[in-house]
C-alpha cells in the first residue's frame, strides 16, 4: 500500500508511472513548454501591435489637431460663394463707367460724361437681393461736421447713408471690411444690422486698408478710387466702373473680400491661405468674357504682395502687364507719382519708372502723365517728373508729357476738386486700382485693382470701356483745369511763357514748405 502509494505521487517529483514510456513523458513536457512559449512570444507581439497602434492613433490625433489649429487661424474663409462656381458662373456682363464730377467743374457742352457715382451706387443698391459687401478706406457719408458750408454737395452721402442702413428692412444683409477701427458711423451701421469686421493694417503690415469696391449678390460690382466719404459723391472727382451680372468676377473679387474678413483680430499674416481664397483669374488666365456685347479679358489684382493667395496677380504684375502690352500709347491719371521707398531715408524704387522709361526709349510709346496738384505732393514729384521728359529732349520718336491738374483753392485756403482718379489706359487695356504710384503704397497697403482688355479689331471703338477710358482721359488732359510744368532746371521755380501755362509761384511757395 505505501509502495503504491509512493508510486502513484510519483508522477509529481519526475517518477515515471508503471506502464508509460518515460521519454513519452518527456515528450509531452517539452511540448507544453514549446506551446507555451509561442504563446508567450504571440502575447508579447499583440502588446507590442497594440502599443504601435496605440501611438500611431495618438500621432493621427495630433496630427488632426494641428491641422485644425492651422485652419482655425484662416478660419476656413469664403465658406458661401452661393453655389457659384469657375463652371456656371455668368460671363455675359454689362460695363458701366460711373464718375463724380463737382458741381463747380465745367468741361465743354461736348465733352464726354459718364452715369454719376451716387446713381450708380443707387442702382447697385436696388439690384440686391441678399447680401451686400463693401470695403472702403473712410467712412464719412455723414457731413455734420461740415454742413453749415456744404450743405447742397453733403446730401448724397447723407443719402447713400441711409440707404444702407435702410437694407435691415429689405432682409438684405451688409457686410463690411474696414481698417478703420474708431468710426461712429460704422458703428451706427452695425446697430442697423450690419456685419462689420476691422482689419488692423496696422499690426499686420504697417500700412493701411485704401481698398474701395462694392460686392452684390456676387453677381455685380464695383470698384474705383470713391471711398465712402460724402466729398467723394460731392467734392471730389472720382471714377470707378460697376459691372453688371458678371458672377465669374464678382465671385473672384469676393474672394478679395472674404480675406479681409477673415483676417478681423488678427495681429499675424498666415503662412498660408485656405483653397477658398486663391484667385479664379490672374494675368496670365485671365477671364474670358463678353463685355457690352464685345469680347475682352478680365482680372483683378491685389496688395501687398504678403495678401496674395495662389494664383492671385499683384498690383504691380498687373500695372507691369499693362504697360508692357501697350504698342502705341500709355496716359495715366493718378493723385501721386513718386518712385521712392520711404523708410529712415529715401531710396529709388524703380518698379513703375524703369517700365515707362523702357517704354519711352525701347517702344516708343507714347507717354502721358496726369497727377494731381494738392496739399500733399511731395516736391520730389517734379523731380522725377523732369527726369522722365529729359530722357526724350534728344530723342527721336520719343513723347513724355506731364500735366497737373488743378484743384480750386477756397477762400479758407483748403483745395476742392483734387482729381481723385487712380486708371491707366493703354490702346489695348484699362487698369484701375486704389492705390497711388508711390513705392510705399504697394509695399504695405491693401488695394485691389482691376484689368481689362479688349481687342484693336472692333468695330465700334467707342462701345468699349477702353475707348470711353481714353475719351474721359482726354477730355481731363485738354481741360482748363490742366497746368503744364515748365522746368528747364530741376530747381528752377515755375514760370509762364506764351501758351505754356506753369503751376502758379505760390504752389510751389506751399509746397517748399511742406
Amino acid at each position: 500500500m505505501g509502495g503504491q502509494d509512493l508510486k502513484g505521487q510519483g508522477l509529481g517529483f519526475g517518477v515515471p508511472a508503471p506502464g508509460i514510456p518515460a521519454s513519452s513523458i518527456i515528450t509531452a513536457v517539452q511540448q507544453q513548454d514549446y506551446s507555451a512559449s509561442v504563446w508567450l512570444r504571440r502575447r508579447d507581439k499583440l502588446e507590442h501591435s497594440q502599443q504601435k497602434c496605440i501611438v500611431i492613433f495618438a500621432l493621427v490625433c495630433c496630427f488632426a489637431i494641428l491641422v485644425a489649429l492651422i485652419f482655425s487661424a484662416v478660419d476656413i474663409w469664403g465658406e458661401d460663394e452661393d453655389g457659384i462656381t469657375e463652371e456656371n458662373c455668368s460671363k455675359n456682363c454689362r460695363v458701366v463707367l460711373v464718375e463724380n464730377i463737382p458741381e463747380d467743374i465745367s468741361f465743354l457742352d461736348n465733352g464726354t460724361s459718364h452715369l454719376p457715382l451716387s446713381a450708380g451706387l443707387y442702382n447697385l443698391l436696388d439690384q440686391a437681393i441678399r447680401v451686400v459687401e463693401i470695403v472702403s478706406p473712410l467712412w464719412l457719408l455723414n457731413s455734420s461736421d461740415y454742413e453749415s458750408s456744404f450743405q447742397p454737395a453733403a446730401r448724397q452721402g447723407r443719402d447713400l447713408l441711409s440707404r444702407l442702413q435702410g437694407l435691415k428692412a429689405k432682409g438684405i444683409q451688409l457686410k463690411i471690411s474696414s481698417g478703420m477701427i474708431d468710426s461712429t458711423e460704422l458703428r451706427t451701421l452695425a446697430r442697423h444690422n450690419a456685419e462689420v469686421h476691422y482689419v488692423n493694417m496696422t499690426a499686420l503690415t504697417k500700412g493701411h486698408l485704401f481698398s474701395s469696391f462694392w460686392v452684390v449678390d456676387r453677381r455685380h460690382i464695383y470698384i474705383g478710387s470713391a471711398s465712402m466719404d460724402w466729398r467723394s459723391l460731392a467734392t471730389r472727382k472720382e471714377l470707378g466702373v460697376l459691372v453688371y451680372n458678371c458672377s465669374c468676377l464678382a465671385l473672384d473679387l469676393h474672394r478679395v473680400f472674404s480675406l479681409y474678413w477673415g483676417l478681423q483680430y488678427k495681429d499675424f499674416i498666415p503662412s498660408f491661405w485656405s483653397k477658398r481664397l486663391f484667385a479664379l483669374f490672374n494675368k496670365n488666365a485671365p477671364l474670358e468674357l463678353t463685355l457690352n456685347s464685345t469680347k475682352a479679358q478680365a482680372y483683378v489684382s491685389s496688395s501687398p504682395d504678403v495678401f496674395i493667395p495662389k494664383d492671385r496677380s499683384s498690383d504691380l504684375e498687373a500695372i507691369s502687364w499693362v504697360i508692357q502690352e501697350a504698342r502705341h500709347f500709355i496716359y495715366i491719371s493718378i493723385i501721386d507719382y513718386l518712385p521712392l521707398l520711404s523708410s529712415n531715408a529715401h531710396r529709388y524704387w524703380s518698379r513703375i519708372d524703369g517700365l515707362i522709361r523702357e517704354a519711352l526709349i525701347l517702344r516708343k510709346v507714347r507717354v502721358r502723365l496726369l497727377i494731381s496738384c494738392w496739399e500733399k505732393t511731395h516736391p520730389l514729384t517734379f523731380n522725377f517728373i523732369w527726369s522722365l521728359r529729359s530722357l526724350c529732349m534728344e530723342q527721336a520718336n520719343c513723347s513724355l508729357e506731364a500735366k497737373f491738374f488743378n484743384p480750386r483753392v477756397q477762400r479758407d485756403g483748403s483745395l476742392q476738386g483734387i482729381n481723385h482718379n487712380r486708371f491707366m489706359v493703354t490702346d489695348k487695356a484699362i487698369y484701375l486700382g486704389n492705390l497711388d504710384w508711390v513705392g510705399n503704397e504697394f509695399t504695405f497697403n491693401a488695394g485691389a485693382g482691376l484689368v481689362i482688355s479688349q481687342p484693336e479689331g472692333v468695330e465700334e471703338r467707342n462701345s468699349t470701356v477702353v475707348e470711353q477710358l481714353r475719351a474721359a482721359f482726354d477730355r481731363d488732359w485738354f481741360s482748363r483745369y490742366t497746368r503744364s510744368l515748365c522746368l528747364w532746371q530741376p530747381y528752377l521755380s515755375p514760370f509762364k511763357r506764351e501758351n505754356d501755362y506753369c503751376m502758379p509761384t505760390q504752389r510751389w511757395e506751399a509746397i517748399e514748405h511742406m
